[in-house]
């Protein structure tokens, strides 16, 4: 086992010095850690908001005011998460050329809303909130990378206002990114006004096209699934809501399968799907959350040394156990790590084989059509997801017992990193 994990750090480590050296990935992750704080706030709001089965115990009427009494603190913070990465990556890729970065991010910000759609219900001048935030994350980075560019590009050619000695210096600097953040700006006003004589109007619904129809031709089978599944991961792990992008297609076909099985459960048929909503949900999001990551989050308490993971652990565990797993995503973190990419890729793979071939086999009833709350523990759903069925809640637990093996070496590689690191940074500090 040390033999082999000699070998993954010696492959892997000269790997992630190479992109942690890369300008561009290095802001898309500094991006991220600067909505850290605010996305951990959010996911611990939607736990709150949304206890499994509460509804039950104090009534649907009460319920909808609770939620609503809680709602906004996700609403301004994890909905609109884009928004706060946007202006994180065009920051510090602009600080990372020796300018001030502040206004390199606000003007990335600005350029991500000039391509926005500025309609909601026939109503101009409003800006949906959806697209600031996991649906619009995709075109929120390019726009980030491109609009931190073209300001730096304008900046260091020195098209600049110079501000006579005197003048305060944060008006100095404010009339001296006036230029280049018109010019920055100006670009993407001209961007915006040529699609919008196109078919798709908009840059938004150029990249939805692209990325919707391609999938959509896939079906609904185990490759199918199995792709979905890859998608997913790899989406998270360039920053963008994989099962966001990924259900807008495959939900109607997902919740299609699982309506077909609901009704033969009830009619005391054979169920025909092994594939439907409760399948992914269940199975695989069921788990901790994408990639499920709740097996992460036990590894890190059984093998963490640094504080880095401990703390970590602390923070993302009680999410964790309802689902919701954004803290381990961005605190580990996943994006853009190459240490951990091959688990991540890999796990839900292998748990999508596995419990496909557990329920083909009858080991395992197939998931009976029951929506479980996504909120549900480990556990609990898979019992509910398959009719009261005990072998679902037991395919879980063996789920994420093969989860947790597949991530020990990489985590111990992770901690090992990490400890290292301190180490010497508590050796510096000492000197």
């Amino acid at each position: 086992m040390n033999k082999f994990m000699d070998i993954l750090e010696n492959i892997l480590m000269p790997i992630a010095e190479k992109l942690n050296n890369n300008r561009y990935l290095t802001a898309l992750r500094d991006g991220f850690m600067i909505a850290l704080p605010l996305i951990i706030f959010g996911s611990i709001f939607v736990v709150l908001a949304n206890l499994p089965f509460l509804d039950k115990l104090i009534g649907e009427d009460a319920f909808a005011t609770y939620q609503s009494a809680l709602g906004p603190a996700s609403a301004a913070t994890l909905s609109i998460m884009g928004a706060f990465v946007i202006i994180g990556i065009g920051t510090k890729l602009t600080e990372s050329y020796d300018i001030e970065g502040i206004y390199g991010g606000v003007a990335a910000f600005a350029a991500f809303l000039i391509l926005t759609p500025q309609t909601l219900e026939g109503v101009s001048g409003v800006i949906p909130t959806n697209v600031l935030g996991a649906e619009g994350m995709f075109l929120g980075i390019f726009t980030a990378f491109f609009a931190a560019e073209l300001y730096r590009i304008f900046v260091q050619k020195n098209w600049t206002i110079k501000m006579p000695a005197g003048v305060p210096e944060a008006v100095s600097r404010s009339f001296s990114a006036l230029i280049p953040i018109t010019l920055t700006l100006g670009v993407f006003i001209v961007i915006r006004i040529i699609f919008s004589y196109t078919p798709f109007e908009t840059v938004q619904n150029f990249i939805y096209t692209l990325i919707q129809e391609p999938l959509t031709s896939l079906g609904s089978g185990l490759a199918a699934t199995i792709v979905a599944v890859l998608l997913i991961q790899l989406f998270w792990f360039f920053g963008l809501h994989g099962q966001i992008i990924i259900n807008s297609v495959f939900d109607p076909i997902w919740y299609a399968l699982n309506d077909e099985n609901l009704q033969a459960f009830q009619a005391g048929e054979e169920l025909p799907n092994i594939i439907t909503k409760q399948f992914i949900d269940t199975f695989l999001v069921g788990m901790g959350g994408s990639g499920m990551t709740l097996a992460v989050v036990i590894g890190i308490f059984l093998i963490g040394r640094s504080r880095q993971l401990k703390e970590l652990g602390k923070l993302g565990g009680p999410p964790g156990i309802f689902n919701v797993n954004e803290p381990i995503i961005f605190g580990l973190p996943i994006i853009m790590n190459p240490l951990a990419l091959i688990p991540w890729l890999l796990a839900p793979v292998v748990i999508t084989f596995i419990t496909y071939f557990s329920m083909a086999t009858g080991l395992v009833p197939k998931p009976a059509g029951i929506i479980v709350p996504w909120t549900t523990p480990v556990g609990i759903s898979g019992f509910l997801a398959t009719g009261n069925a005990w072998q679902g809640a037991v395919l879980q637990f063996f789920n994420m017992a093969v989860v947790f093996l597949i991530w020990w070496p990489f985590l111990k590689i992770l901690d090992k990193s990490y400890y290292e690191s301190e180490k010497k940074e508590g050796t510096s500090k000492a000197s």
